[in-house]
């Protein structure tokens, strides 16, 4: 609207000052017909009124009342009396005054009405040689058909505007489709989905400059929209996995306390009953059923005393004791107390380290993460059907240590609550459920993390995550990459 009715309003205008100017020019054109027609009598008619001549001058005027143009043609003598006539009678220099009007204003036109038809007339003064007025001329025209070939040519005029404007129109709407509309519809259609949600949609980069720059600016919109969606489903992620965390924090440290307490109340009285088997047993004869029944009595008190020393173990809370610890010495010292204490002895045990970790020396409290990859070891040893191995690797800014076993491995059901104190998937009697809980601690009072893979066809392979400090990272650093067992 704000295109088409200026731009129409406009060619009605310039439509009506054309007709208006085409009018001005045939009217124009009429009268300067009718003058041309008046001169080319004039010069005879004046010499027939010199002369006195009227049989003459009627003669001149009936020849031009034979044109088609003229309606009438009329001649005065000086004094305003009409001499001769030809055509009908014009009404106008009736009075004497009227002629000497219109012979000192010398050549002129007016328009009137004869018979109900609407005529033109021009008139011209006669002259003598000397110059001097002898009479006047009137030749008049009928408008009729002038007037009628306006009528014609406004109406034709006001169609031809009509239909220019209805092709203006078809022209600038088919137009406005063709560079604007579809575009515009195309991102009106694009912004519906986008407005419900629908992730990974674009708007399309065409059409005019302006509306492919509207583009451009919705579609870098949109990114930030989804950045801004990622970084808050991001947050929200961090933070219920904080909050876990952090119930699980509080859930350990309640069970570590719990733990604690039993292990205390529990060791006194199992060293003092340890105690007194032991002697009792020593005064007993070799052969005795009692002294059978103390051995028994006496194994059954140091699995219970192992489970104290895990509670222990699980209860225990502050920083590490961290100093500086070869890697490699490390792994060697834990495969062998795990191998002694495992009864299966055919199971293969494989050390991995890269030729740049052999000596690499570590920060870590060395009996926390001895105990975590004893625990480890332990449940790889028990799980294994003949293989087991320790691998260490460098990533980025962590060290990475795995102990895999080539067993049945863990259900898909028990990997969420692996790591929960005294859940265990060995048969009763065989685990209290602490190993792993103790790892996991031990682990996190490092800084590190204890995984699980996940998506493994056989076999389980857990996975110690440590943070190298400045020194381990300078240290490993300085060190080639070449595989050795």
């Amino acid at each position: 609207m704000f295109v088409l009715l200026p731009l129409l309003g406009i060619l009605v205008a310039v439509g009506m000052l054309g007709l208006r100017e085409l009018e001005q020019q045939m009217t124009t054109r009429l009268q300067d017909d009718i003058e041309l027609v008046a001169r080319s009598i004039r010069l005879p008619i004046s010499a027939a009124m010199l002369r006195g001549d009227t049989e003459a001058v009627q003669e001149a005027l009936d020849s031009v009342f034979q044109i088609d143009q003229v309606f009438g043609a009329y001649v005065y003598n000086s004094s305003g009396e009409r001499v001769a006539t030809s055509g009908p009678r014009s009404p106008l220099l009736e009075r004497r005054r009227d002629a000497r009007a219109v012979t000192a204003q010398g050549t002129q036109g007016s328009f009137e009405e004869r018979r109900g038809r609407d005529v033109f007339s021009f008139f011209l003064p006669l002259l003598d040689p000397a110059g001097q007025v002898v009479g006047l001329l009137q030749v008049t025209r009928d408008l009729s058909r002038f007037q009628d070939y306006l009528v014609r040519m406004q109406w034709l005029g006001g169609a031809a505007l009509g239909l220019l404007a209805v092709v203006f129109v078809l022209v600038v709407l088919v137009g406005h489709h063709r560079a604007v509309g579809r575009h515009v519809r195309a991102l009106t259609s694009a912004m519906e989905p986008i407005g419900n949600g629908e992730p990974g949609l674009r708007v399309l980069e065409q059409g005019p400059d302006e509306l492919r720059r509207l583009g451009v600016g919705i579609n870098a919109m949109i990114r930030r929209w989804e950045s801004s969606e990622q970084r808050l489903r991001d947050q929200r992620q961090r933070e219920a996995r904080l909050e876990s965390e952090l119930r699980q924090s509080e859930k350990l440290a309640a069970i570590g306390r719990l733990a604690a307490g039993l292990a205390h109340e529990l060791g006194t009285p199992l060293g003092s009953v340890a105690g007194r088997a032991q002697r009792a047993a020593r005064g007993l004869p070799e052969t005795s059923p009692a002294k059978a029944e103390l051995s028994r009595l006496l194994a059954e008190l140091g699995r219970v005393e192992s489970i104290v020393r895990e509670l222990l173990d699980f209860a225990r809370q502050g920083p590490p004791r961290r100093r500086p610890v070869e890697l490699a010495p490390l792994i060697e010292g834990v495969v062998t107390r795990s191998r002694q204490a495992s009864p299966r002895r055919d199971l293969r045990v494989d050390v991995m380290l890269p030729r740049d970790l052999v000596d690499l020396r570590i920060d870590v409290d060395p009996l926390r993460l001895e105990q975590a990859l004893g625990n480890l070891l332990d449940n790889a040893l028990q799980a294994a059907d003949a293989r087991v191995r320790i691998s260490a690797e460098l990533v980025a800014d962590q060290l990475l240590l795995r102990v895999e076993d080539d067993g049945p491995g863990v259900a898909a059901a028990a990997v969420e609550r692996l790591f929960e104190p005294f859940f265990t998937t060995k048969p009763a009697g065989q685990g209290t459920g602490l190993g792993l809980a103790v790892a996991r601690a031990a682990v996190a009072e490092h800084g590190g993390r204890l995984t699980i893979e996940s998506g493994r066809a056989s076999g389980a392979c857990f996975q110690i995550g440590l943070p190298l400090t400045g020194r381990t990272r300078a240290d490993a650093e300085r060190r080639g990459s070449t595989d050795v067992r």
